[in-house]
């Protein structure tokens, strides 16, 4: 059978439970790799099922994440800035039609190589192999207040919003280093752990993970240039639909041993409903 037609196992990250407050020093474009200091970790070997084959398939709403069809017409994203407003143009009109937002603000795009060569040439960052979410429910607020107007962000501060990541292959397809991402139904609020992020322009938080046998695990194999995957990293709301999706990237024992290189971009959306 072919890559694309499987389930595979694999070992991913879990933290230990700890009494101490882990600390999450992100990685340097290019150079330095990120650091968790006071925290220990385990890996675990899991099935992780090919997503592809759910039926119904993945949604925002129900597993935190979901695969879109997209065309982009950015053929090259590592001179994004010449096309940066037509890229945000595009992934806001997905990710309205996706998630049933009024608007959305996109205000980042991390590109990611899992070969050292890469991203020492193109300055871009490892990819993240612990598992965890990009924000907690204080650092998802935060950001929403430091990124809007002092007035606007108090006001939808009272209203739902989200942050929703669109990730995306940025050449040929992903074999190595894929995205693994955790059914939302199978998570429990008690897995997670606010581990405090501290980056060059700013400090937050995010969410690491503890083991869980609940937790199913799913991937896209051989995600490719015309597809996007919509991952939910925060919803305000809490009426029972996904509040986010915790996710990794994984070795895959599936990828061939002369599979090329991982390039990988995500953007970060804040999402209105009004």
């Amino acid at each position: 059978m072919a890559i694309h037609e499987l389930d595979t196992r694999a070992s991913i990250r879990y933290l230990l439970p700890s009494v101490e407050q882990p600390i999450y020093i992100a990685s340097t474009p290019g150079a330095d790799a990120a650091l968790n200091i006071g925290a220990e970790f385990e890996d675990r070997e899991v099935a992780i099922h090919n997503a592809r084959r759910l039926n119904p398939q993945a949604t925002l709403d129900r597993q935190g994440f979901a695969l879109v069809p997209h065309q982009t017409l950015i053929k090259d994203f590592y001179r994004l800035e010449l096309n940066r407003t037509d890229y945000e143009d595009e992934i806001t009109a997905l990710v309205l039609a996706a998630s049933g937002g009024s608007h959305a603000l996109v205000f980042d795009h991390t590109l990611r190589s899992d070969s050292r060569q890469i991203r020492g040439d193109r300055t871009t960052r490892e990819p993240a192999s612990v598992i965890h979410n990009d924000y907690t429910d204080a650092s998802a607020k935060k950001r929403l207040l430091d990124l809007l107007p002092d007035g606007e962000g108090q006001a939808r501060a009272g209203q739902r919003f989200a942050i929703i990541n669109v990730w995306r292959s940025v050449r040929g397809s992903v074999l190595r280093s894929p995205l693994a991402c955790c059914d939302a139904l199978t998570l429990a609020d008690e897995d997670l752990v606010a581990s405090e992020r501290r980056a060059q322009e700013r400090v937050g938080e995010l969410e690491l993970v503890c083991w869980n046998p609940a937790h199913r695990w799913y991937y896209y194999p051989e995600m490719h240039y015309g597809e996007a995957l919509l991952i939910k990293t925060f919803d305000s709301a809490t009426d029972g639909r996904a509040r986010r999706s915790i996710h990794t990237a994984f070795d895959n024992p599936l990828a061939p041993a002369d599979a090329p290189a991982r390039e990988s971009i995500e953007s970060r959306l804040l999402v209105f409903f009004d």
